[in-house]
């Protein structure tokens, strides 16, 4: 009796990976912190998906997560020495409106960056995604009790960054369509107001488009910048998108004034915004056009 042919082989496989499809997504993104990247990693594990025994795999999902995990760590080698060549401070690509609640912010994923690949692989797959350390090694290729480590040296490092900002989704999102609307209008003393004095920007030109070549600390500085800004917006010519979850945070979407989109994500704690993530590189905002 014959087989299957390679189209019916080939809907089939489309049929079973269809549905992890977003969960597979969801690993490659925050092992990888580009939406371009985790959508080729996943592309790849399709492709092996389609040529695997499939037959042979009793669970689909922990075949493909371990694929997909395995792609990114090999990954993760080139874009390091990738970004040591970047012009000025680095971001995550911004993930817009994910989910209700997500599980990974945007000061967590900066968080990551300072693990190395295993011990971010460890602590996304355990901490983030809840699986068993039996699981985590056979998608890293360690020993459980090796993993359990790299997930401890981890959490050490991000516990502090892992804070969830402290207003609940609403407030989060009045503060961002406020500190929107002082910052436009130049009411420089509403926009002060809002900031703590420890308050730092973060901003992602890529090189590409004009952004500080350095991160920001201190209300002093963070003003200053903001009061230089003022000029070009009251030359017109941006509009507000929206006013929505940025990885995770309070923030808004803009097309400037150059018709590129920007992404501006906030910090908030204790009522006051004590970090703001802009993102100017339009390579990482292609996905949102």
């Amino acid at each position: 009796m014959a087989g299957p042919s390679p189209e019916d082989a080939h809907e089939d496989a489309a049929a079973s990976f269809a549905p992890l499809r977003p969960k597979l997504l969801r690993v490659a993104y925050r092992m990888l912190g580009s939406v371009a990247d985790a959508e080729d990693v996943v592309q790849e594990a399709f492709i092996r998906w389609m040529r695997a025994d499939r037959v042979e795999v009793r669970e689909p999902e922990a075949f493909l997560r371990r694929t997909v995990t395995r792609l990114c760590l090999d990954q993760l080698k080139s874009a390091r020495k990738k970004r040591e060549t970047d012009v000025g401070p680095w971001l995550p690509d911004p993930v817009v409106e994910e989910e209700e609640e997500e599980d990974v912010t945007l000061p967590l994923m900066l968080a990551l960056e300072r693990l190395s690949p295993l011990e971010r692989a460890a602590f996304l797959l355990h901490d983030v995604f809840g699986l068993e350390f039996g699981e985590v090694a056979a998608s890293v290729g360690r020993e459980p009790a090796a993993c359990r480590q790299l997930a401890a040296r981890a959490r050490a490092h991000v516990r502090e960054a892992r804070t969830r900002f402290q207003v609940d989704r609403k407030r989060g999102l009045e503060i961002a369509e406020a500190f929107f609307a002082a910052s436009r209008s130049g009411d420089m003393a509403t926009l002060s107001a809002m900031l703590s004095a420890d308050v730092s920007m973060h901003s992602d030109g890529g090189g590409k488009r004009p952004a500080a070549l350095r991160l920001l600390f201190g209300i002093e500085d963070v003003m200053k910048v903001q009061q230089s800004l003022v000029r070009f917006f009251e030359k017109g010519g941006w509009e507000l998108i929206r006013v929505t979850m940025v990885n995770g945070l309070p923030g808004f979407i803009t097309r400037e004034a150059d018709g590129e989109l920007q992404t501006t994500a906030l910090d908030i704690q204790d009522g006051k915004v004590t970090a703001i993530y802009v993102m100017r590189n339009p390579d990482k905002l292609k996905h949102l056009h």
